[in-house]
């Protein structure tokens, strides 16, 4: 279930390394790789003071970015590492003009390593600044917004992250962590029923979500065993009929988790979260977040 995942973990460390040392290659052409115009018109070892600045209100995340950027870039360079002091913590709501961090060190370094940090900045809080309106939109109704799997290739790690730091929940990492038994699976297993038998034998230890589109199917999953359903493309009539049956059937089988998902919008959220579902996943999160604008500026 969503809330079996630990929400409050941080960046992966062995992705956050290889991701940002990836980005550094492709801007400067390999390792230790060069910037041709921050090369010649600094000279080298000439310090600088700049500042990571909120260009537009937003959710702040990826913060550890930074550090991991900065570092590499200076041992590419052979050079100390900057000074960092960071004015925010990953979800904090900052207004335009807000700074991020401060940071003191080689012009080189902080040049350098300036883009590969922004753009993960921007991308990261985008996401959470997104994020924070649904959560926003639910508060006090009991539901909470889950993300998809509908991520970047390459950047799921940030982007879920990014979810978690916007106040919303990841319901699966991946294809391991959790089964989802949608139509194609159903079809090819031959029934519902058939579908979670399969995937209990085979992998007895991962919870089972069931993607229902009617009552009989709802009974039909419940009954083999599954205990997190997804109502698609579903109305709010007919999810809060799902809902009535589900709570009525729960005091002899057990707490069942419903997820709405679908065609879903922040105008509907509210009204959506009123038929009783638990969850709402919105894939938008993390395919259609608008980047946040951030800048470094140098003082």
């Amino acid at each position: 279930m969503p809330e079996d995942l630990p929400q409050d973990r941080p960046l992966r460390a062995s992705w956050l390394a290889s991701s940002v040392a990836e980005a550094l290659d492709e801007d400067l052409g390999g390792a230790p790789g060069r910037d041709v115009t921050t090369q010649a018109t600094i000279p080298a070892g000439v310090p600088i003071s700049a500042a990571i600045v909120m260009r537009e209100p937003g959710v702040i995340a990826g913060i550890p970015v930074i550090a991991e950027t900065l570092g590499q870039v200076a041992e590419r360079w052979g050079v100390p590492v900057p000074v960092i002091e960071l004015r925010a913590t990953d979800g904090d709501r900052l207004d335009a003009g807000a700074t991020v961090a401060e940071l003191s060190g080689d012009g080189h370094v902080l040049l350098v390593a300036e883009r590969t940090m922004l753009n993960f900045l921007s991308r990261a809080s985008g996401i959470a600044t997104h994020t924070r309106r649904w959560a926003d939109a639910l508060e006090g109704t009991g539901a909470q917004v889950l993300d998809t799997r509908k991520t970047s290739p390459g950047l799921r790690e940030l982007e879920k992250y990014a979810v978690r730091a916007g106040g919303g929940v990841n319901k699966r990492i991946g294809l391991y962590d959790c089964a989802m038994v949608k139509d194609n699976h159903i079809a090819a297993a031959g029934s519902v029923a058939e579908a979670i038998r399969a995937i209990a034998a085979r992998f007895p230890e991962v919870p089972v979500q069931v993607e229902v589109e009617s009552e009989d199917q709802v009974r039909e999953a419940i009954d083999a065993g599954a205990r997190f359903l997804m109502l698609d493309n579903m109305s709010p009539d007919a999810m809060r009929a799902v809902v009535e049956l589900v709570r009525a059937l729960e005091p002899s089988v057990g707490r069942v988790r419903l997820e709405a998902t679908g065609g879903l919008t922040l105008d509907t959220a509210s009204a959506v979260a009123e038929t009783g579902v638990d969850y709402l996943s919105v894939g938008a999160l993390t395919h259609s977040s608008s980047i946040v604008d951030l800048a470094l500026d140098v003082r």
